[in-house]
């Protein structure tokens, strides 16, 4: 079974910073890209970041650069997001995927070039 779970979600107050985890389960993350999106409430899904298939390029939301940081590590199978400086603007659901194609040099934004989503973890900022 496919799986892709985050995790460390919760709530914050702004200024504070909060660490996401996905671990991926039947299926490996050692070869491709890896991204995080995040839907806020009435709002459309947004690319927060990614990370190439070796972890040496990273892309980000240019309303993250500076503050949040994404990390990979394909002998755990996991990718972390650490998040600092938290904004009430960063609250939303956080989602994982793993990109479809493999061995790509640079993450793609595009929702459709990723396969593979998680379920998602709710982060709350508050004032």
């Amino acid at each position: 079974q496919v799986q892709l779970v985050a995790s460390g979600g919760g709530q914050v107050q702004s200024g504070g910073s909060l660490t996401l985890t996905c671990t991926a389960s039947g299926i490996s993350i050692n070869h491709y890209a890896m991204a995080w999106f995040r839907t806020a409430s009435g709002k459309d899904r947004e690319f927060v970041g990614g990370i190439s298939w070796t972890g040496q390029a990273a892309e980000y939301a240019d309303s993250v650069k500076g503050r949040f940081t994404i990390s990979k590590d394909g002998t755990k199978n996991t990718v972390t997001l650490q998040m600092n400086s938290l904004k009430p603007d960063d609250t939303a659901l956080y989602t994982c995927a793993r990109d479809q194609q493999v061995r790509r040099s640079w993450p793609p934004g595009r929702f459709a070039a990723y396969a593979y989503w998680g379920q998602g973890t709710q982060v709350t900022v508050t004032s």
